[in-house]
């Protein structure tokens, strides 16, 4: 994964990504039995809609097999060395948290960066049909104009290393059927919601 990676240096340093997962795990991801949250309005923030949403804890990966393959996989020091290497940070002690979102029309995103306790931040666009494509990350300017725009091809991916300019969001676009993406983050030991963890109890090891 992270061999295949384009780095781009505008508007901030991220990496682009083909073919992120194996085709039997998209198709396994796509196929899981959740439904989008019914969200009048996010207000701009995933956090206002906290009740509702899906992350691989304990009892996704015990419920659903591709959860726990997909957890087991980015906590595997193998990986977690490739992307330390990849992002150039250290990420022994974090801890993984594994997010699939559902986004249905509506849905928008504020500008914002990130920064904070997430260490990393990963996404793979799941979703499939052409009007998906559109679907991708906006990646910002400071002043939040539009620099580029992730390119959501099915199984593509986007790594950026939190910082004080890693600026994105998602602008109101038109959303037809559902926008699933999954968001992989490594986290600082205090993170408060040891729920949304995948292994609350066990750091990552490099």
């Amino acid at each position: 994964m992270a061999d295949r990676a384009c780095r781009e240096e505008m508007p901030f340093r991220h990496w682009l990504l083909r073919d992120v997962l194996p085709d039997a795990t998209c198709r396994a991801l796509r196929a899981l039995p959740f439904a989008p949250p019914r969200i009048a309005d996010t207000a701009g923030r995933r956090e206002t809609h906290n009740s509702s949403r899906l992350f691989f804890g304990a009892e996704a990966q015990a419920r659903h097999p591709v959860c726990a393959a997909l957890v087991a996989a980015y906590q595997d020091a193998r990986v977690v060395r490739r992307l330390e290497t990849l992002g150039g940070i250290d990420l022994a002690g974090s801890f993984l948290r594994v997010e699939l979102c559902l986004d249905t029309q509506g849905f928008w995103l504020e500008p914002h960066t990130d920064i904070g306790a997430k260490l990393f931040t990963h996404l793979v666009y799941l979703s499939t049909g052409p009007e998906a494509r559109a679907w991708g990350t906006d990646l910002l300017w400071p002043d939040g104009t539009l620099a580029a725009r992730a390119d959501a091809v099915p199984n593509s991916g986007l790594i950026f290393v939190p910082a004080t300019d890693t600026w994105h969001g998602f602008a109101p676009r038109p959303i037809t059927g559902v926008r699933r993406t999954l968001i992989v983050n490594y986290v600082k030991p205090e993170w408060r919601s040891r729920h949304e963890l995948a292994f609350p109890q066990r750091p990552v090891e490099t």
